[in-house]
């Protein structure tokens, strides 16, 4: 059973958290997760969860009352965006690092300066490498269904790490949909009873979170997050087909969309994802073997199943909301190269940077893409492999 809801993005996740109805969440405001927390509080306030909320005073001291509740043996989530996510910086190696299953919604924001609040991938991308899986969701539909799935990804005791559950700010976190949701029965049952493996307050098995770690054994201690991410993989695929069997919306490491066939093909995250859909719809209507690649989970990275979708691919144009300063490209695209390297597929990629600080992608955008790809196709990578979408800039693309 489900029930047909009209949601913000903020609303999905809040409804989302709702279900769960964690022990522990710590909240601190910041454009534009700021509605969602409200939501939240609002849901404490008339008794619909038993959450103990924890108002801070900053977005350091949120991650950090989430680690203490989650050691002490507790259910903790919190939520952040852009620069309260940098604020946290220090506290969110030491969440994955103490393998706490925290998780905790990103409302996507460019991060400063100068100041701007609204949509880009540059504060998640910025914790690409600090130990906690990733996912990306497409609209609010996703937000939610993510939402619920990761508290389970989270808690597997072959995993026990952090999971962030990234959507776009405004973008998603402040326009409405009709979605899906789960009887409350349901997603409680889904989400289950949390029983922690290793609860700080336990008298008879007593441990120590945080210690001081030297040469002797830090490094084994990092060897396990890296292990802990490699079995995330069948954990993320295994739950979410669990999850497709309760609610008919199963998920994967990935999305190909009308990739079967493709001899070009755009790979993106987020909202973006969605035009990109309508435009692969446009372009196969007129014979032309278009398609996406929507990458739902970018840590840990599904190396696999691009490698599977690309097989067939002559043309990769790669999208990056966030730049990556100085090097070759960015995030996503760097990702992709290295996947690519060595495999023996080798089409032609091209990476382009767009949408920062919010700035509109649109289809005729999109569509520029997809017409660079048949050129690719036709003659090889050009030299200018790296791009700017969108941009006002002498001599550059403002398609």
């Amino acid at each position: 059973m489900s029930r047909r809801l009209t949601l913000t993005g903020n609303d999905a996740g809040a409804e989302a958290m709702r279900q769960i109805n964690p022990d522990v969440v710590a909240a601190f405001p910041i454009t534009p997760q700021t509605e969602l927390m409200h939501k939240f509080a609002e849901h404490v306030a008339d008794g619909d969860v038993k959450a103990e909320l924890v108002l801070v005073e900053s977005e350091h001291s949120a991650m950090s009352a989430t680690v203490g509740a989650s050691a002490a043996g507790a259910r903790a989530m919190t939520a952040t965006s852009a620069n309260g996510l940098a604020l946290m910086w220090e506290i969110v190696y030491i969440a994955a690092s103490c393998r706490l299953p925290i998780v905790m919604p990103v409302i996507n924001r460019a991060l400063s300066g100068p100041i701007n609040i609204h949509c880009d991938h540059s504060d998640t991308m910025g914790c690409r490498d600090t130990g906690w899986i990733q996912f990306y969701a497409e609209d609010a539909q996703e937000t939610y269904d993510n939402l619920l799935q990761a508290i389970r990804i989270a808690e597997h005791p072959d995993v026990l790490l952090p999971v962030m559950v990234s959507f776009d700010g405004f973008i998603i976190s402040h326009t409405m949909q009709v979605l899906e949701a789960l009887e409350d029965d349901e997603a409680r049952k889904w989400v289950g009873e949390y029983t922690p493996k290793y609860p700080l307050l336990d008298t008879d098995s007593p441990l120590t979170y945080g210690p001081l770690d030297l040469q002797d054994y830090y490094f084994e201690h990092k060897r396990q997050q890296v292990e802990a991410m490699r079995k995330a993989r069948a954990v993320i695929r295994d739950v979410g087909k669990a999850y497709g069997e309760l609610s008919g919306r199963s998920y994967g490491m990935l999305e190909a969309y009308r990739v079967d066939d493709a001899e070009l093909v755009v790979i993106a995250l987020g909202s973006t994802a969605g035009t990109a859909k309508d435009v692969v719809d446009d372009l196969r209507d007129q014979g032309k073997r278009a398609g996406l690649l929507k990458i739902r989970c970018f840590r840990p990275f599904p190396e696999t199943e691009i490698l599977e979708a690309l097989r067939g691919a002559k043309a990769v144009g790669v999208l990056d909301r966030s730049a990556s300063f100085g090097a070759p490209g960015g995030p996503v695209h760097k990702e992709i190269r290295a996947t690519l390297y060595g495999s023996g597929i080798d089409p032609g990629v091209v990476d382009y940077v767009y949408g920062l600080g919010g700035r509109d992608i649109s289809t005729d955008h999109i569509a520029s893409v997809f017409a660079d790809l048949e050129e690719v196709a036709r003659e090889g990578t050009p030299k200018d492999n790296i791009r700017f979408l969108g941009l006002r800039e002498e001599g550059g693309s403002d398609a």
